[in-house]
C-alpha cells in the first residue's frame, strides 16, 4: 500500500505543473494555466478519486480507476493519436507553440505531434496507476 501511495502522490505533483508550472531554473518541463482550466478540473477530479480510494476502499478502486481511464483516453486524443495517426498543419503549429521551449526527448515532427517529456512521463505515470489500482 506503500508504494501504491507514493506513486499515486508522484502523479499527483507531477500533474500540477500543468496549473502551477515546473521550471528549475533554464529548464521548463510544462507551463501551468491556472485554476480556471480543464488541467485544474481533472486535478480535482483525480484528487476526488484518490479520496475516494483512500475512505471506500472497496468502491473507490473503482472510482479512481474510471478517472485514471477517462484522463488516460482524454490524453490519447491530445497527444498520441495525433503521433500515431499525424496531425494537421494548424494541430501541430498550436500544439509545438504551446510546448515550446519545454524538454523534448524527440525532435519536433512536421507531420506528427511528438510529446515533451512532461507528457511522456505523465501518461507513463498515469498507466503505473491505473495497474495500481489492482495490484495488491
Amino acid at each position: 500500500m506503500f508504494i501504491k501511495g507514493v506513486i499515486q502522490f508522484l502523479l499527483w505533483i507531477w500533474f500540477l505543473g500543468c496549473v502551477i508550472s515546473w521550471k528549475f531554473g533554464k529548464i521548463k518541463l510544462v507551463d501551468g494555466v491556472g485554476i480556471k482550466s480543464a488541467e485544474f478540473f481533472m486535478l480535482c477530479l483525480y484528487s476526488a478519486g484518490l479520496i475516494s480510494f483512500y475512505c471506500f476502499p472497496a468502491v473507490g478502486k473503482w472510482i479512481l480507476f474510471g478517472v485514471l481511464l477517462f484522463w488516460f483516453v482524454v490524453q490519447f486524443f491530445c497527444h498520441w493519436y495525433f503521433t500515431i495517426f499525424g496531425a494537421s498543419e494548424s494541430k501541430l503549429k498550436g500544439y509545438n507553440s504551446c510546448f515550446e521551449g519545454t524538454v523534448k526527448v524527440f525532435p519536433v515532427s512536421e507531420t506528427r505531434l511528438i510529446p515533451d517529456l512532461y507528457h511522456i512521463v505523465l501518461h507513463l505515470m498515469i498507466l503505473t496507476n491505473i495497474v495500481a489500482c489492482f495490484v495488491k
